[in-house]
């Protein structure tokens, strides 16, 4: 986190970079599905999924500090039924969005949310002027690794021991040339698979 050491990542400058973007995803959902900003409301709801899903779950303080950054931060919240079911984050610096989160009540999982979520992160990263998108995810999540290549996320290199707590490497991918028309074409395609269109809230 900016101008403060982030507790998930103290060996990478600091960025508020989440340190897994972990989204299993699967057979689609048809209920209606509703992205909207992340606000203090539903922090509760993700903190829940939080604790269910990462072994070093961030804190209250933390996603406070990271909705006081509109500026480079977008963090959406995926509604079912009016319950927050899921959530993802974006960090963008000058060029480049970085996926910061990207997680979904293991409950709901393999419905396809993540996709959601992640097909409207990268729409907003482009937005904001990002030619490439990047994450982590670890080694071993070959899920989650499907779910980023299908958005045109690449293996690029390894960090070793990325998640002491699991003590497990991260992979690290890429998606180049996010700006152009062959990647809207591909985003475009990935919205037409899903069985409902997302249902943007502005608030």
């Amino acid at each position: 986190m900016a101008a403060r050491e982030h507790p998930r990542r103290r060996e990478d400058r600091s960025s508020g970079m989440r340190r897994a973007p972990e989204a299993p995803d699967g057979d689609a959902i048809t209920s209606v599905v509703r992205l909207a900003p992340m606000r203090r409301r539903h922090l509760p709801a993700v903190l829940r999924i939080e604790r269910q899903v990462y072994p070093r779950p961030w804190t209250m303080s933390l996603y406070l500090g990271e909705l006081a950054l509109p500026a480079t931060r977008d963090y959406l919240v995926a509604k079912v039924e009016g319950r927050v079911m899921g959530y993802g984050g974006l960090m963008t610096t000058l060029d480049e969005g970085h996926v910061t989160t990207l997680a979904v009540d293991p409950a709901l999982h393999g419905h396809r949310l993540g996709t959601r979520l992640l097909l409207e992160l990268c729409r907003r990263a482009v937005l904001r002027g990002a030619t490439s998108l990047t994450l982590e995810v670890r080694a071993s999540n070959e899920v989650a690794q499907a779910l980023y290549r299908t958005f045109g996320f690449a293996p690029v290199g390894v960090r070793k021991n990325y998640y002491p707590e699991v003590n497990e490497d991260a992979l690290v991918m890429w998606a180049s040339d996010v700006h152009e028309a062959p990647y809207a074409t591909r985003l475009a395609g990935i919205e037409a698979a899903l069985p409902t269109p997302n249902v943007l809230e502005s608030r």
